[in-house]
């Protein structure tokens, strides 16, 4: 099993193969297939830390294996396409998709951001990992606990477990991603004051190439994990035009 840092996934051999050549060649060693089929079956036998996923890929749609790669994977996907409705950045969004680059692009400029994206995700694991240790954040005794959980309150039945970076709502369990966590924990580290998007980008993110719908989709996310109603969140609150303000009710 080999240790890739990006595969690319387009059905244009051309493409695939120069930008795997060209990232390789600075140092980020990557490879390419054409198809769903080898997508999945190069996942299933190489290690593999980010995605460049087309949306086209023949027959079958890079939609349908972003889903699939969901189900099993957490790193992130950036769909690269000529296609440029927002229908389409939505759909790319909504499903697990980090980003979404609309061809052409420079090879450079790409590069950087995949760069930038690579760092950002491992320094929010190492995060995780240091804050699933910490021991400084006020335990809720809201059940029995196992020695090495830390839970904070968002509401009187919904937690935050700090040591398993997981929302506990009731009896029911919800796993967060690097970056939700990443998110949710900045928001509460800032409770009860507006947080505006530049900022968020700017803290969470920490680059310039994310925008505004991918932070709106990790709250709508995060929302889901933890609101009685998403569509009408008490937890996470927007602010229009600004950004966002988290009260807990716990």
């Amino acid at each position: 099993m080999e240790d890739y840092r990006v595969l690319i996934i387009d059905d244009d051999e051309v493409i695939a193969q120069s930008t795997a050549e060209y990232f390789t060649m600075f140092d980020v060693k990557s490879a390419y297939v054409t198809g769903y089929e080898e997508a999945v079956d190069f996942l299933e036998e190489n290690l593999v830390s980010l995605l460049l996923l087309d949306i086209n890929l023949g027959d079958r749609s890079g939609f349908d294996l972003c889903r699939k790669v969901r189900e099993r994977y957490d790193m992130p996907i950036l769909f690269i396409s000529a296609r440029t409705s927002d229908d389409d950045v939505l759909i790319a969004l909504n499903i697990g998709g980090d980003d979404y680059i609309k061809k052409p692009f420079t090879l450079s400029i790409l590069l950087a951001k995949v760069k930038a994206i690579l760092e950002r995700y491992e320094k929010a694991k190492e995060a995780v990992l240091l804050a699933g240790q910490a021991r400084g954040v006020a335990e809720v005794a809201a059940k029995p606990r196992e020695a090495d959980e830390v839970q904070i309150a968002l509401t009187d039945t919904v937690f935050l477990d700090t040591a398993k970076y997981k929302i506990r709502k009731g009896t029911d369990e919800a796993g967060l991603k690097a970056m939700e966590y990443k998110l949710l924990k900045y928001l509460l580290d800032h409770a009860g004051r507006v947080v505006t998007k530049d900022e968020l980008l700017k803290e969470v993110w920490g680059d310039e190439f994310v925008g505004e719908g991918t932070l709106a989709v990790h709250i709508r996310h995060l929302r889901e994990k933890i609101e009685e109603d998403p569509k009408m969140p008490r937890v996470i609150k927007t602010i229009w035009g600004v950004g966002y303000l988290l009260e807990p009710e716990a």
